[in-house]
């Protein structure tokens, strides 16, 4: 257990999220023998950890997982702001309060609210054809297989130059297409772009985020589902909501596979859902 208890020690001076004596038991005994070096270790720890779900039985330190959790009066406040979204009233209790700890939390949901949702099923329904944007002209992205593919027919040097320029073209639009379709289509990420998200504790408690300013790793396509974020203490939570704040809030990367491609996959039938809902209301 000595080499655990070196790798609790190192990750407790990090932004990562405390795992469990136990799990780092498990993660050192499962590995090569003799076992790697520490720091070798320790970038597997951190990594394995990012890709976890945070709620996981026996992965956290109880401690941690008791002190750095949303009050759960905070956390009822998702609820509270769904159901009465409907009729403009604001979500949670009123006033302002902060964080009185670090809180590390993982993505559920992101949205670009600075765009329409009718407008996001158009550009969904537009990678679905193929298509993309190249400034305001939309553009056919052919497949990578024809982007690689070449006639070999070309007559004088000058057009094997043009060739070459329409294939590394092409192969950038197709790289484009296959990011956005990876991403959920779509993409944000813009100065301009307000993002939300659903955002998650270690106990499993929801909360709803918004951008106060601009968080420039955040956006639809670049933010992954189950990516981490570490909310520092002291920031802002208003009418239930936490307010996102650069100076306050810390991307520290990581994924979990499943839930990313399972939100990528229904994402254009909620939105449709959002928009029928809209009109009929």
């Amino acid at each position: 257990m000595e080499i655990a208890h070196q790798l609790r020690n190192a990750l407790s001076t990090t932004s990562a999220p405390l795992p469990s004596l136990t799990w780092l038991h498990t993660l050192v005994t499962t590995t090569r023998h003799p076992p790697p070096p520490l720091a070798s270790l320790l970038a597997t720890a951190r990594t394995r950890l990012l890709s976890a779900d945070l709620t996981t039985p026996g992965l956290l330190d109880t401690h941690y997982t008791a002190t750095r959790a949303f009050p759960p009066n905070l956390a009822l406040s998702l609820s509270h702001a769904t159901s009465s979204s409907s009729s403009g009233a604001g979500g949670g209790g009123g006033g302002t309060t902060r964080l009185a700890q670090d809180v590390v939390v993982q993505v559920l949901d992101i949205e670009d609210i600075s765009k329409s949702r009718w407008e996001q099923v158009e550009e969904l329904e537009a990678v679905a054809r193929g298509e993309g944007t190249r400034g305001r002209e939309v553009v056919r992205l052919p497949p990578a297989a024809a982007a690689a593919g070449g006639s070999g027919n070309a007559d004088d040097d000058e057009e094997e130059e043009e060739d070459g320029g329409m294939q590394m073209q092409t192969q950038g639009q197709g790289q484009q297409q296959q990011q956005q379709q990876q991403g959920g289509g779509g993409g944000s990420g813009g100065k301009n772009s307000t993002h939300k998200l659903v955002v998650q504790d270690c106990k499993g408690q929801k909360v709803h985020a918004i951008e106060l300013k601009r968080v420039e790793r955040l956006g639809v396509g670049k933010t992954v589902i189950g990516e981490k974020i570490l909310l520092r203490a002291g920031t802002v939570v208003a009418r239930g909501m936490v307010l996102l704040d650069p100076a306050q809030c810390v991307l520290l990367g990581g994924k979990v596979e499943a839930w990313h491609r399972a939100w990528v996959d229904g994402r254009l039938a909620r939105l449709r859902e959002a928009v029928g809902a809209e009109r009929r209301g």
